[in-house]
């Protein structure tokens, strides 16, 4: 029969309990590798992406998934941008499990 202290399990969580470093700056994949940009940069780098997603498959390509953790008021302005701002129905949220 193996025995074991608290001790002895706390240890593997310990690299847990401390907090992981924090990106400070956005990143762009360009062929593969990963390189710093501006925010800038990165959110219209986005923006197009869902744009282009937008014309070629058109809104209903776009979904939403919502937290439960966010507010009312949060997770109602998200359902509202997706159905007035892209045009798409495709909303969900783990509200409802």
């Amino acid at each position: 029969m193996a025995f074991a202290t608290l001790g002895d399990q706390m240890k593997p969580q310990k690299e847990y309990s401390q907090p992981l470093p924090r990106l400070e700056t956005p990143l762009i994949r360009e062929k593969g590798q990963l390189r710093p940009a501006s925010w800038d940069e990165a959110l219209n780098l986005a923006a197009s992406g869902l744009q282009k997603i937008l014309e070629t498959d058109g809104p209903e390509a776009l979904g939403l998934f919502s937290c439960s953790k966010s507010t009312n008021e949060m997770n109602y302005a998200a359902q509202k941008f997706m159905r007035a701002a892209v045009g798409s129905n495709n909303i969900d949220s783990c509200n409802r499990t």
